[in-house]
C-alpha cells in the first residue's frame, strides 16, 4: 500500500513509483497530480508534426536530460519513451 503523502499528492502510488525510479519530489508530485486529474492530453500524437522548438519545450517540461543536443527525431523518441 502506498504511503499517504497528504492532500497535496493526488496519486500516492504513482508518486512512490516515480520516486523509486529516481524522479525528484517536485517532478513526481507534478506527474502524479496531473495524471490524477485525468489523462495527460497532448496537442497530438503526431510528434513529427510539431516544430523542434515545441518538442524542446515539452522535453524541458517533462525533464528529459540531454535534450539540447538532440535532433527533432531524437526528441520525439525521448518524449514517446517518457509517456
Amino acid at each position: 500500500m502506498a504511503k499517504d503523502h497528504g492532500a497535496q499528492i493526488k496519486d500516492d502510488a504513482l508518486y512512490d513509483e516515480l520516486r523509486k525510479q529516481g524522479a525528484s519530489k517536485e517532478k513526481a508530485a507534478r506527474i502524479a497530480n496531473a495524471k490524477a486529474n485525468g489523462p495527460l492530453a497532448h496537442r497530438g500524437d503526431r510528434l513529427e508534426e510539431r516544430t523542434k522548438a515545441e518538442l524542446l519545450k515539452e522535453a524541458r517540461d517533462i525533464g528529459i536530460a540531454g535534450r539540447s543536443t538532440m535532433d527533432k527525431a531524437a526528441l520525439a523518441k525521448a518524449i514517446r519513451g517518457h509517456r
